[in-house]
């Protein structure tokens, strides 16, 4: 389980431009769970993504993982048990090296390096039955450069090497947002297929209200970084479309967005 308790951060401290983003913010997201984001501009959103990853660090309070406090570990630390998926599908990805050079890479995220290989070729072909349900043509790529790929390719692999070694929690940082409809559409459709076989903890955090209210089993809604709608379960499921999409019409109103 995830517990963020009594979060606070300030950005910009002492400044004429000092924003108190977070104060006394606290959340649960118990194992097994895929929770749905959506949120105004500036509501925290990905913040809040940026506090558990540690990309950032709070100002106060403690951010638990089973019970164990983990605010003071490193980024790098903590990514060993968490994959996260960018909006820019080149953050999740080595565009100069191969597809697979790339995996190979993933596979070993969190061991230790000593001298030797970085390729293991007796893999290639379990990292071609890998790529293959993703249905993009993948396994015939494996020597070509990543960055050659289009977006949609590219996310695909990211959300895969992601989740190709045992992690706690799967974080999705607007992952479709960079993508065209059709693409972001298979991209969601992959990622939910992911999430159900891996039974990994997952938090999305989107703009698009149709895939927070048909993807996953909570959704929750931010403003000025705090939780002002959480639906989870079967009052998730029978979530009505129009007024999730009034109450964030509103705020985005208020907010001038």
């Amino acid at each position: 389980m995830l517990e963020l308790i009594n979060i606070s951060k300030n950005y910009n401290p002492g400044s004429v431009n000092e924003l108190c983003l977070f104060q006394d913010f606290c959340l649960k997201v118990q194992d097994g769970e895929f929770v749905s984001v959506v949120g105004s501009n500036g509501s925290g959103k990905t913040s809040m993504l940026n506090l558990i990853c540690g990309s950032i660090d709070a100002d106060a309070g403690q951010i638990l993982v089973n019970g164990q406090d983990i605010g003071k570990q490193k980024d790098f630390i903590r990514q060993r048990r968490i994959g996260r998926v960018y909006q820019d599908p080149s953050k999740g990805t080595c565009p100069s090296m191969t597809i697979l050079e790339n995996m190979s890479l993933a596979e070993n995220k969190g061991k230790p390096y000593n001298l030797g290989r970085g390729v293991n070729k007796a893999r290639v072909e379990a990292y071609r039955d890998m790529l293959r349900p993703l249905n993009l043509g993948l396994e015939d790529k494996m020597g070509v450069q990543v960055g050659s790929l289009s977006g949609g390719q590219r996310q695909a692999l990211a959300l895969l090497m992601a989740t190709m070694t045992p992690i706690d929690f799967l974080i999705l940082d607007e992952h479709t947002a960079a993508l065209d409809p059709k693409t972001a559409e298979i991209i969601m459709e992959l990622t939910d297929k992911v999430v159900q076989e891996k039974q990994v903890t997952t938090i999305m955090v989107t703009h698009n209200l149709r895939y927070a209210v048909e993807y996953g089993n909570r959704l929750i809604m931010m403003h000025e970084g705090n939780v002002i709608l959480d639906k989870a379960g079967e009052e998730k499921q029978n979530v009505d479309p129009e007024e999730i999409m009034a109450i964030f019409n509103r705020i985005s109103v208020e907010c001038g967005n």
